[in-house]
């Protein structure tokens, strides 16, 4: 039986460079202290290098409680559910519009994000 669960998110509104520095603290930890983790940068209770992270860290959060709700579906144990793989991959650029004030657009950062979590 297969004891995973995935999770995908296209086209976030996310940086790449943010995403991957969020990801790496993140990978081989338990499904419960990552998502704890995560909401103490959003709370500015802990930093990364000095940074909180707080747009990039509501999408992965949401994406943790995605894989985590696929879990629960697939009848696997919530409580003992780790990090197996977590990948950021290059999504499209596009321009936001120009405003009044800058008469040319601004480049959009978005990404493909991932998640993988395994029973253990």
């Amino acid at each position: 039986m297969d004891k995973t669960a995935k999770a995908k998110r296209t086209n976030a509104r996310v940086s790449m460079k943010d995403a991957n520095v969020i990801f790496k603290k993140l990978r081989r930890k338990k499904l419960e202290k990552a998502k704890a983790f995560l909401q103490r940068l959003i709370d500015k209770k802990e930093d990364i290098d000095g940074k909180y992270y707080t747009g990039a860290c509501k999408v992965i959060l949401e994406l943790l409680e995605d894989v985590q709700a696929n879990a629960e579906a697939k009848n696997l144990d919530t409580e003992k559910l780790f990090i197996k793989k977590l990948a950021a991959n290059k999504s499209f650029t596009f321009v936001l519009p120009k405003s009044r004030i800058t008469h040319r657009g601004r480049r959009a950062k978005m990404c493909h994000l991932e998640v993988e979590v395994e029973e253990r």
